[in-house]
């Protein structure tokens, strides 16, 4: 990446060197066993790919799909890969921020604290992630010298990270690996299969940011607030902010409701990878109820109250949310249309379930398959 002047609103440069800086190590492995690992998880995700496309059937047999790459990283090149990403889809917000930011009310606030603080405290959450992430399919990917791709996304796999939760749960290595690698290969059939997908999203997340607050002063009155909510210092609260992150908590109302089409969309997405996982793991991962247990398990418990407290702020909470309340609509619509008749939640924008229809899976046949489609027949 080219450098950042202070000028800018993030000091993106610092951002990477910030995290790299304060991530914690790895699992001590020799090297030996380091390429052991990255070898494995490179077969694994080849073999991934063949049994996501036949248990899922969104790619017919013979088709051909973009062949987005796999690679096997470390904690720091996820940084790198996702300081990459964030720098694409928030180019024009901050570009617009910049703009307002001189001559604004409350534009020298901001401009004081500059781009170089947001590199930190931006550089500061990434690696607080960084060792948590076991992989990602990385949507909004540029292509990097570092970090190749095709310009439509790449998979991520963040081998330290999964070497390290496989020993935590003291489950079988390989078949956690295979594992991990049917979850994420099924987020890679998803934007492949689907080519409307990926510019779905990116139109969403692009719509959420231009409707952000870009005058400062009304940024950092908004973000007062909802810190005053966040730790219950503000009596007139609104009913149920109690419950938000503090992410959720500066939104506009307008914002509100783009994000509860995304939560929508995330919830299938990694619903029906965690189905996926499942459906696929007894026939080819043999301890894969014992993985599943203890993988719940760590999800919901976290590492501690430090960790407990950030997942809350920074709304972590709710993607495990995601995959809980998504992976029930996906089974309650394959137990009642079969696959064929879920797949065809992939035909265009409009047949994507809203928040209320994750919720209630019923309402989404019933709009889907309504009179006259006849739905598939239940496997």
């Amino acid at each position: 990446m080219t450098s950042i002047g202070g000028a800018e609103m993030v000091d993106w440069n610092l951002a990477v060197a910030t995290a790299t800086r304060l991530v914690r190590p790895g699992p001590e492995v020799t090297r030996d066993e380091a390429r052991a690992v990255v070898a494995e998880l490179r077969r694994h995700a080849r073999t991934s790919e063949r049994h996501v496309r036949e248990f899922t059937r969104m790619i017919p047999e013979g088709s051909a799909v973009p062949d987005t790459p796999v690679l096997v990283v470390d904690r720091a090149g996820w940084v790198k890969a996702n300081v990459a990403g964030f720098r694409e889809l928030l180019q024009p917000l901050l570009g617009k921020m910049q703009d307002r930011r001189a001559g604004a009310t409350g534009g020298a606030v901001l401009g004081a604290v500059g781009g170089k603080v947001t590199g930190v405290e931006l550089g500061m959450l990434l690696s607080f992630l960084a060792s948590r992430v076991l992989g990602q399919y990385e949507t909004f990917a540029p292509v990097t010298r570092d970090l190749p791709g095709a310009g439509g996304g790449r998979l991520l796999l963040v081998a330290p990270n999964i070497v390290h939760v496989e020993r935590e749960l003291e489950v079988h290595p390989h078949d956690f690996r295979l594992w991990v690698c049917l979850h994420e290969e099924t987020h890679r059939t998803q934007f492949t299969a689907v080519p409307w997908l990926r510019e779905h999203l990116e139109g969403e997340i692009q719509t959420f940011l231009g409707a952000t607050e870009v005058d400062p002063s009304t940024v950092l009155e908004r973000i007062r607030e909802a810190a005053q909510s966040f730790v219950g210092a503000r009596p007139d609260a609104e009913h149920g902010d109690e419950g938000r992150s503090l992410v959720e908590l500066v939104q506009t109302p307008e914002q509100r409701e783009i994000l509860g089409r995304l939560t929508a969309v995330m919830s299938l997405l990694e619903g029906h990878a965690d189905f996926v996982m499942d459906g696929v793991g007894p026939q080819v991962v043999p301890s894969v109820a014992e993985i599943r247990e203890k993988f719940q398990q760590r999800r919901a418990s976290g590492a501690g109250r430090l960790d407990a407290a950030l997942r809350k702020l920074l709304g972590l909470d709710a993607k495990l949310r995601q995959y809980r309340d998504g992976e029930r609509f996906v089974r309650a619509v394959v137990g009642q249309v079969g696959m064929d008749g879920f797949n065809r939640v992939w035909t265009s924008p409009n047949t994507l379930p809203t928040k209320a229809e994750i919720a209630s899976p019923a309402d989404w046949v019933a709009r889907v398959h309504r009179k006259g489609s006849e739905p598939s027949e239940a496997e």
